[in-house]
């Protein structure tokens, strides 16, 4: 039975969870309202936020499980990749309260416990699958044999497809956060009037660029504005339309070339866009006709949040031996390092 603490960004989330009972608790706080003003993250803002929040967070999810500290069996915190401060608050409390009741604590890669997310469902995937992991500023697509047995095949090259999504709302003048606000918009727009590239999809191998992509919609957005610069409403719905047809006719065939040079009949998409109302619509037609599965987690945790690494720290600790407790936190943290336990 784990606790998980993440805060690697600027959600703040604990959660309890037990591989025979499932999840028995979590709570998840987003700074949305903090970093708006900004039109983004602001680090130490988040690092702040993060210390005033997690222990009250701790208790109280605890709380809702019916646990205590030392009826744990481990702590597992993210460790990184991410924004180093707010990534040393939860690896330093999550040190402490293992140090105070005595259990291990399991430093868990934020990517690997994306990429295992879909297994709290009810309807998990089974080793091995392929992974789409399209999270904040990471675009990959990788190999799953098993717990800690990864290939990468492909990653992005520049901007990941989340970091996209977010600078065309910009340009687009939506409010923060961009991602879900441009998808909102594109419900409502013709995808026919704009015709913009689909990055690197007519090139072999697996990697994504999607600041090609960006760059036309800024390019269009100029061109069609009014004389006083701005973008009418009809505009700025087809231009998010388009940009979002773009962006997931690139992930969609991708997945697909993927699939056909692996063998896999198995695919999971996790990440924020991951959530993608055209994205899961997309997949799931071209994948059902070709008699494969496309598994997810549940929309709340596709963004970050700790029930996927409580699961990931569960899975890890198992039969694995434990070492000395020290603090560990590193921005970058590549998935193709992560080892079998």
């Amino acid at each position: 039975m784990i606790l998980g603490i993440e805060t690697s960004c600027d959600e703040t989330a604990v959660a309890v969870y037990d591989p025979a009972r499932g999840l028995l608790g979590h709570l998840i706080h987003s700074q949305v309202a903090t970093h708006a003003p900004y039109g983004g993250v602001v680090p130490e803002l988040a690092s702040r936020d993060h210390i005033r929040r997690l222990l009250p967070m701790v208790e109280e999810v605890l709380g809702r499980a019916g646990v205590t500290g030392p009826g744990l069996d481990g702590i597992a915190y993210t460790a990184g990749p991410g924004l180093i401060g707010a990534l040393l608050v939860g690896a330093t409390m999550a040190t402490g309260l293992a140090l105070g009741w005595r259990r291990p604590a399991i430093a868990i890669n934020h990517m690997e416990a994306h990429l295992l997310a879909p297994l709290l469902e009810a309807e998990r995937p089974e080793f091995p699958f392929l992974a789409l992991l399209v999270s904040g500023g990471h675009s990959m697509l990788v190999e799953v044999a098993g717990l800690g047995r990864y290939r990468i095949l492909g990653q992005t090259l520049d901007d990941a497809a989340g970091e996209a999504f977010d600078k065309t709302a910009k340009i687009l003048g939506l409010p923060y956060p961009g991602g879900p606000a441009l998808a909102r918009l594109a419900a409502e727009g013709g995808r026919d009037r704009f015709a913009f590239p689909r990055p690197m999809l007519n090139r072999s191998g697996f990697d994504f660029s999607f600041s090609g992509l960006k760059t036309a919609v800024a390019l269009k957005a100029k061109e069609i504005g009014r004389s006083d610069g701005l973008l009418t409403d009809a505009d700025r719905r087809d231009l998010a339309k388009s940009f979002e047809e773009a962006v997931v006719d690139t992930l969609a065939g991708k997945c697909l070339r993927a699939l056909e040079a692996t063998g896999l009949t198995r695919l999971v998409v996790a990440g924020g866009v991951g959530a993608n109302a055209r994205l899961r619509e997309r997949l799931r037609d071209e994948l059902t006709a070709r008699g494969s599965s496309v598994y997810y987690p549940r929309n709340e945790f596709c963004t970050d949040n700790a029930a996927m690494v409580a699961l990931t720290g569960a899975m890890r600790l198992r039969g694995s031996k434990t070492g000395p407790l020290t603090v560990q936190a590193r921005a970058r943290w590549d998935l193709a390092e992560m080892q079998p336990p």
